[in-house]
């Protein structure tokens, strides 16, 4: 405390020999400057800041509500996977084979063992977009490998899907 009190005295010893000559209205003004340039800096260092948070308030809110709604939506979806029977073996392939042909002569698929290799040429995104929901719906697919470009003519490239296996999916 000692220090800041000696600090305090000698601050106010040299701005007293500066303003000190000075005529009463220059010290005026030297006072009502002073008052201006720490209101100036109290509002650029505490006001200012809160009040920008306060106007970015509400729409960052309304980012994290659609946040939010989006990742409630991901989780029923998810609840809803988990609930379907687990299709195994031959009726998964059958489910995935009935929806790579819908995609027509843009798709081809191969399989190998327990993965599917899809290859694409020039596929819309609509189409690409309700493909992998069949796959992962009705033949209860996951995507675990793209490899996709976007064209002209749309995507093109490769999918693999590893196919279920008869564990809990």
């Amino acid at each position: 405390m000692k220090t800041w009190s000696a600090f305090l005295q000698s601050a106010s010893a040299a701005t007293s020999a500066w303003v000190g000559p000075a005529a009463p209205r220059e010290r005026r003004w030297a006072a009502w400057g002073l008052l201006a340039l720490i209101v100036g800096l109290a509002w650029q260092w505490t006001v200012s800041p809160a009040l920008q948070t306060i106007r970015r308030a509400p729409e960052q809110r309304a980012q994290l509500e659609l946040q939010l709604q989006l990742m409630q939506a991901q989780a029923r979806e998810a609840a809803q996977l988990r609930a379907m029977p687990t299709l195994t073996g031959a009726p998964a392939l059958a489910a995935l084979k009935a929806a790579t042909d819908r995609l027509g002569a843009s798709a081809k698929l191969s399989v190998q063992g327990e993965r599917a290799v899809i290859t694409l040429d020039g596929v819309g995104s609509a189409a690409l977009r309700a493909w992998l929901a069949e796959v992962r719906s009705g033949a209860r697919g996951r995507p675990i490998e793209a490899q996709l470009a976007r064209t002209a003519k749309g995507y093109s490239g490769t999918i693999t899907v590893a196919l279920p296996t008869g564990g809990p999916a």
